[in-house]
């Protein structure tokens, strides 16, 4: 377990101490953005191999048990993180611009929900997972991805507004970390035109395949049938 913790510690402090902090301006200064970028995704990808092997060869103690109709209601909850997930990849999001001063598209389909969809996506299968699984290397575990998902939205605006503070104004005043908060607010509208057809019909296929998939690839089904 205390290798775990000090992985999962290392792949929060990496991404909420290093990733849109003033820590990282001053690495790109010294050494460029392709190589900081190259050098943080080869960190990322070692830190996240030991943290899943370390998950994997860690003892486990059960902290709760998840009754079956809640099961039900994290298999539900999975659908939102995955259409989430699929409308981010669909559209570009204004909030990863290139230098400064470079244009950014108006929020359209997801970005219009939230700005931050792919994050959210992630904050939402690792809270489906912490709270279905419920022992205490899973939370240590799935709680590390929770963690930086939801630091990882606000640390990504303030390099926004740091980078290019214009843009982030006018994303701030038309869009939402909260999913819907500004379409609620009358800062923007929903429009389902724009989320077109293959994005939402891919995430609910992979949502479908996946739930039956699961005991095949993960050794655990989420429900039982």
């Amino acid at each position: 377990m205390t290798v775990l913790i000090v992985a999962a510690l290392v792949w929060i402090g990496m991404h909420v101490g290093v990733a849109g902090t003033r820590l990282r301006d001053i690495v790109v200064a010294r050494i460029g953005e392709g190589a900081f970028r190259a050098l943080f995704s080869m960190v990322s990808l070692a830190a996240i191999v030991v943290l899943v092997r370390a998950w994997s060869a860690s003892p486990t103690e059960p902290m709760w048990f998840t009754p079956e109709w809640l099961r039900w209601v994290l298999v539900a909850a999975m659908l939102p993180a995955f259409l989430l997930f699929a409308g981010s990849l669909s559209q570009s999001n204004p909030t990863m611009i290139g230098p400064p001063g470079a244009t950014a598209r108006p929020p359209r389909g997801m970005i219009r929900v939230t700005r931050h969809p792919m994050l959210w996506s992630f904050a939402i299968w690792a809270a489906v997972h912490v709270i279905g699984n419920g022992d205490s290397a899973s939370i240590v575990f799935f709680g590390a991805f929770l963690v930086t998902a939801l630091a990882g939205m606000p640390s990504i605006d303030a390099k926004l507004a740091r980078r290019d503070p214009a843009t982030w104004q006018a994303l701030a005043a038309s869009t939402s970390i909260v999913p819907f908060a500004a379409i609620v607010a009358g800062r923007n509208r929903f429009v389902p035109r724009e989320f077109g057809r293959l994005a939402p019909f891919a995430a609910v296929a992979a949502w479908l395949l996946l739930l039956l998939l699961h005991p095949v690839l993960f050794g655990v089904a989420p429900v039982a049938w």
